[in-house]
């Protein structure tokens, strides 16, 4: 029995719906705070909610394998409350692995990034064989309909430093995922889901050619970027400027490249 938490979300749905063309439906659980929310998936849904041990306890009942989403909580001390409250419950119900969703970094997290070293420092001291997919940051949070307004301004605001990205699609993280809850030798393996390098030129580049309106790149400081400035800061940093081959090796085919998730954006 493999169970996903998260299941309301984006990347939880993305999981459990490939996992119901590996596995039959009765061999999967779909772990909501909400049922009513989860309800039509086609699986068994438990409730089960961070903040309430009783009910993940009852939720991870009979589960070989749990996909652990992490909390989208970022609230100081919070995700690392809630993440050993799932960890203890899963232990106590006899999980025999859990995936665990952590990030980029999680080696030794600053910042927010933090709770996820201190979530997988839980899980090893929980003596539960474990997975780690530490994803990095949705190619989404740049690559979104958005852009549709970057090409009637006809230019592309950032402030990456001139490093590079290796973010990801939601889709192709979920698939990941489903592929590390199935088949054997993923338990004590750490996978680094990142996707292929391009930079902000790049893309402003890639827009051109998608759109067919030349869009030029423009740097700016960040404080001029609104919400999205500290995603740039990171990007900055250099944190996503370093390559894997997981998400590639786990997918079974190359990520998805900058082009195709431009298009799909755009269209």
């Amino acid at each position: 029995m493999i169970a996903v938490t998260g299941v309301t979300g984006n990347l939880g749905r993305v999981v459990l719906d490939d996992l119901l063309t590996r596995v039959p439906a009765t061999e999967l659980v779909a772990v909501a705070r909400d049922p009513e929310k989860a309800a039509g998936l086609g699986v068994d849904v438990r409730r089960g909610d961070y903040d309430d041990p009783a009910s993940l306890r009852a939720a991870f009942e009979g589960v070989d394998v749990l996909l652990l989403v992490s909390s989208p909580d970022v609230t100081p001390g919070v995700r690392p409350r809630q993440h050993g409250n799932a960890i203890d419950a899963a232990k106590a119900a006899g999980v025999g692995r859990i995936a665990y969703t952590s990030a980029i970094g999680a080696q030794d997290g600053q910042g927010f990034l933090a709770d996820h070293t201190t979530t997988e420092a839980l899980l090893r001291d929980s003596g539960v064989p474990h997975t780690l997919l530490r994803n990095t940051f949705y190619e989404e949070v740049l690559v979104n309909p958005g852009l549709r307004a970057v090409v009637e301004a006809g230019e592309l605001l950032g402030a990456d430093g001139g490093r590079p990205v290796n973010f990801a699609t939601i889709r192709d993280l979920g698939l990941a995922a489903s592929a590390a809850l199935t088949g054997d030798g993923h338990a004590g393996v750490v996978y680094e889901l990142r996707g292929p390098l391009w930079t902000l030129p790049d893309l402003a580049a890639v827009v051109s050619e998608v759109s067919g309106t030349p869009v030029a790149y423009r740097v700016v400081p960040s404080s001029e970027l609104g919400p999205i400035g500290f995603v740039h800061d990171l990007i900055a940093s250099g944190l996503f400027s370093e390559p894997a081959p997981d998400l590639e090796k786990l997918l079974g085919r190359p990520a998805t490249s900058l082009r195709d998730a431009v298009t799909a954006a755009l269209t």
